[in-house]
């Protein structure tokens, strides 16, 4: 198989939370009129699979290119039905709806699905005073959460925090949140698209829910609904890598890590890799060179690098985002450790980052 940086195409959602940042303030091209609420970067969700954009593969949908080829696609012997990151950038010029997505354990036993969906999302943007609701606060049980949604008073029990750029926040399954007005993210998460909504109205265009339709909706909420999670937006944890190169980790789990990679003008940025890595960019186009190619990588845009291409160089100044499913001793632990970061902040970037051995 010849390999080489792949450009797929990506899916457009027009909820009526969205506006016009993703062109406007991002620069992407391309976009239908109206408002643009998400793109989804690298998805292999059922019914919005990606597909390769050009080159020999031109045509050749994700799905398929995981089912032929995961070593050489994903890496690192992983199998599963489906490519496990689900990328987008997001518009949330109004308020996302409140909802949740279930946990792995939740997603089998009430939705048929294989897994949940975790996800993190990576502030690019914030308004002055912009927030976020994630998680409950202590000691809301499921009845008190049960009057306040069907009241639609989420202040009276779910935690809402200020939103910054360039803050990360890890979301696990089961975790009921929103974010917006006035905030653009990226977020990666589990290849899923199940979710359960406390609002009163549709969020593709605004319209309203009838009565059975809502309260049903809100059971399914409380059955997937984990009250414990109380995630926290941090800055990342770096590494330098070389003079004037900095690997910032945002967030990591066993379901995926999310890293900000920076590099000036004295060194190009040089990882070598034994999976997948999605690479976005929210800010000027860099060029990508990875398996003897050169790829263009624009405004608001992605490339997944297939693991078989093993190493990636891009010249600074450059300031790109990294999705990639990670080894989390190997990947995480042991460098940020090295670097002085403490166990307990490393522990903080997500789940499953606590010492093994302990």
């Amino acid at each position: 198989m010849d390999w080489y940086p792949l450009r797929l195409t990506t899916p457009v959602k027009q909820h009526v939370f969205g506006g016009r940042v993703i062109a406007e303030r991002l620069g992407r091209t391309g976009l239908p009129d109206g408002p643009v609420a998400e793109t989804w970067e690298v998805s292999d969700v059922d019914g919005e699979g990606a597909r390769v954009a050009d080159g020999s593969l031109a045509g050749r949908s994700l799905r398929g290119l995981v089912e032929d080829h995961p070593d050489e696609l994903v890496g690192r012997g992983w199998r599963g039905p489906r490519f496990p990151v689900l990328t987008k950038f997001i518009d949330g010029t109004g308020a996302l709806p409140v909802h949740l997505h279930a946990d792995d354990d939740t997603a089998r036993r009430l939705e048929g699905e294989p897994h949940g969906k975790t996800e993190a999302w990576h502030v690019l943007d914030a308004a002055p005073g912009a927030t976020a609701l994630v998680g409950v606060k202590a000691g809301v049980d499921r009845d008190t959460l049960h009057r306040a949604l069907l009241a639609q008073d989420f202040d009276a029990v779910m935690r809402r925090l200020p939103v910054r750029a360039g803050q990360t926040v890890y979301v696990p399954g089961g975790t009921l949140h929103s974010f917006g007005p006035g905030t653009l993210v990226y977020e990666i998460e589990q290849t899923s698209d199940i979710q359960q909504h406390a609002m009163r109205r549709h969020m593709e265009d605004g319209s309203e829910l009838d009565d059975e339709e809502w309260h049903a909706n809100l059971g399914r909420l409380l059955d997937e609904w984990r009250p414990g999670p109380r995630p926290e937006f941090h800055s990342g944890l770096s590494v330098q890598v070389a003079d004037g190169v900095e690997r910032t980790v945002l967030c990591a789990g066993p379901y995926f890590a999310l890293e900000r990679w920076r590099a000036g003008t004295t060194a190009p940025l040089v990882h070598d890799f034994s999976t997948a890595l999605v690479v976005s960019k929210a800010g000027a186009p860099v060029t990508v060179e990875s398996g003897g190619r050169s790829e263009r990588l624009g405004r608001a845009r992605s490339l997944l690098l297939p693991a078989a291409l093993g190493r990636v160089r891009i010249q600074g100044p450059a300031d790109v985002l990294v999705g990639y499913l990670p080894d989390l001793e190997q990947d995480i632990r042991t460098p940020l450790l090295a670097a002085g970061h403490g166990a307990l902040a490393v522990a903080a970037l997500g789940e499953g980052l606590t010492d093994p051995r302990t």
